[in-house]
């Protein structure tokens, strides 16, 4: 009979000490909150425009403002990684997650694609924008469930995950 191996925590000490002295651990815990909150506020312009044809102005502005801001938390995000992994992406401890965010910023970037080049209709951009917004709610879920996880599992003494 297979016997039950612990599972690994998602920061080994070294981890957490380099994780606790960095920098870039601030730059994300600002970016993500930002982050969701732009997304929400485009969400809901997103949603006014398929539903009333009014607002694709500022509905547009809205997208590429949150896709400015995935990029930019991506790319200290692999800062970040590689700070406290020694890894610029990929890391066993966040490696699904940085799978699903290829998805996300594949997604992303079609959406910049088909605005620039005029690839989409208005309302087909829009379609594309839901889309990619679905894929960051699953990513955004997935990261703050593993944080989750490591800070149940975190030692008594109070160390935010």
């Amino acid at each position: 009979m297979p016997t039950a191996h612990p599972a690994r925590p998602l920061y080994t000490p070294a981890e957490r000490a380099r994780r606790d002295a960095t920098g870039w651990t601030l730059v994300q815990g600002v970016l993500a909150p930002v982050q969701f909150l732009v997304f929400a506020i485009s969400a809901v312009l997103v949603l006014r425009y398929l539903a009333s044809g009014h607002g694709f102005e500022l509905a547009t502005l809205s997208v590429v403002a949150k896709t400015l801001l995935l990029y930019t938390i991506m790319v200290t995000g692999c800062i970040w990684e590689k700070v406290v992994f020694d890894r610029w992406l990929f890391a066993p401890a966040f490696y699904w997650e940085d799978v699903f965010s290829m998805l996300v910023l594949a997604l992303h970037t079609a959406y910049l694609v088909a605005l620039f080049t005029g690839a989409l209709s208005p309302q087909g951009q829009m379609l594309l924008a839901l889309a990619a917004y679905a894929s960051y709610v699953i990513n955004a879920t997935q990261f703050l469930l593993k944080l989750r996880a490591a800070r149940l599992g975190a030692p008594a003494r109070g160390v935010a995950a």
